[in-house]
């Protein structure tokens, strides 16, 4: 990435993004941590980068490092680095990723899914400006700035337990928020011109070539995977058109915008799936079981988060679902089982005292799922007793 795509990046039109570049003015020249939150795939490294590139560090190395992607058994060698015979296989010195970005920029990306043993040592590190290696006495300064980011809100990952406090605060100095797109649709015809020129830098054979036209409907579109989803469309729009003239309709097919189903359609899908659970189960089958089975394969993608037993009260009318969709007006199927299994799931959390763990025994599910969940629909857990 060059100095005068980070200006170009940086002049996007939003109201969110300029606030992001006054930010990035005023902390780039120090050597302050900066902590960048936003959805995935919003740019966070783009940023990240900006910051070094427009720094007194920037002919230092940039060093980026996906704290999510490398297993917890080899991150505290990858970031430390090792000494010979610190562990079996270790048949010479190793620099860390803090050595190779001396003098520059170390990001660490999606920081909410490092380890908490990590998190202890990383700690040190931005206090004490200093680390060991693995099998090593001598303390090693730390001369790299840290930015780090995630998509994750990491306030409430404290209260779960699963980030620490201290950690926190110490990389919290300066945070920087970058807005979802759907919430700056003015962006996307400099990001369109933005990547398409990234595309020619790297070789790309087949370039798009949109109309005005075909930009407004990008504009138009949602845009759930961000900057990273725009960019998936606009190549694959190359891979099907290349030179020739991308226009509104031809965009619309490639974006394929998720549109709210008709209630009606909810309904009439729901009674065509229930229709064939009566079937009699091949001999020396389990009844249960075979109910079971044709329930997750005919209404698992109906409404993937409701429990199996809940659905079979539906198919055996021991609820009244045709009072329950006219109990309100604008039904939505998908929004009541939310609002069911957010139930389920606070009831478990009462009856296990607010233990996950025991929440998760009663509701059958693993714990890590039911954490997620609990984050999704931003769930309180009562106070354990």
């Amino acid at each position: 990435m060059k100095k005068q795509d980070v200006e170009r990046y940086l002049n996007l039109p939003s109201p969110g993004m300029r606030e992001v570049v006054h930010l990035v003015g005023r902390v780039a020249p120090l050597n302050t941590t900066v902590f960048i939150n936003g959805p995935s795939g919003s740019g966070k490294e783009f940023v990240a980068r900006a910051i070094h590139l427009i720094s007194g560090r920037a002919a230092g190395p940039f060093v980026p490092v996906n704290c999510g992607a490398i297993p917890r058994d080899l991150l505290e060698s990858e970031l430390f680095g090792s000494e010979r015979g610190a562990f079996t296989g270790s048949i010479k010195t190793r620099q860390g990723l803090l050595e190779i970005a001396s003098g520059g920029t170390l990001f660490l990306d999606e920081i909410g899914d490092m380890p908490l043993e990590m998190q202890v040592k990383l700690l040190r590190v931005l206090e004490e400006r200093t680390f060991t290696r693995i099998g090593g006495e001598k303390a090693i300064k730390a001369d790299v700035r840290i930015v780090c980011a995630t998509h994750r809100d990491l306030e409430k990952l404290v209260g779960e337990g699963g980030f620490r406090e201290d950690l926190f605060y110490r990389i919290n100095v300066f945070p920087v928020t970058i807005a979802p797109l759907d919430d700056r649709p003015e962006d996307i015809p400099t990001l369109v011109s933005l990547i398409v020129e990234r595309f020619k830098l790297q070789g790309f054979t087949n370039v798009p070539v949109l109309t005005p036209e075909a930009v407004a409907v990008l504009q138009d579109s949602a845009w759930p995977g961000n900057v990273r989803q725009l960019r998936n469309v606009l190549e694959r729009a190359g891979v099907l058109y290349g030179d020739v003239p991308v226009d509104a309709a031809k965009v619309a097919r490639l974006v394929k915008p998720a549109n709210r189903i008709d209630r009606k359609v909810e309904t009439d899908a729901l009674w065509e799936a229930a229709d064939g659970l009566d079937a009699e189960p091949e001999a020396g089958e389990d009844t249960a079981a075979a109910f079971d089975a044709a329930l997750e394969a005919e209404l698992g993608e109906a409404f993937p988060h409701a429990p199996v037993a809940m659905a079979r009260s539906f198919a055996s009318q021991e609820i009244d679902i045709r009072a329950v969709m006219q109990s309100e007006d604008g039904f939505n199927l998908r929004d009541y089982i939310a609002r069911v299994e957010t139930e389920f799931i606070k009831t478990a959390l009462q009856d296990a005292g607010g233990s996950v763990s025991g929440a998760a025994r009663i509701l059958g599910f693993q714990r890590t799922t039911l954490i997620e969940k609990i984050r999704k629909f931003s769930i309180d857990r009562p106070t354990a007793a």
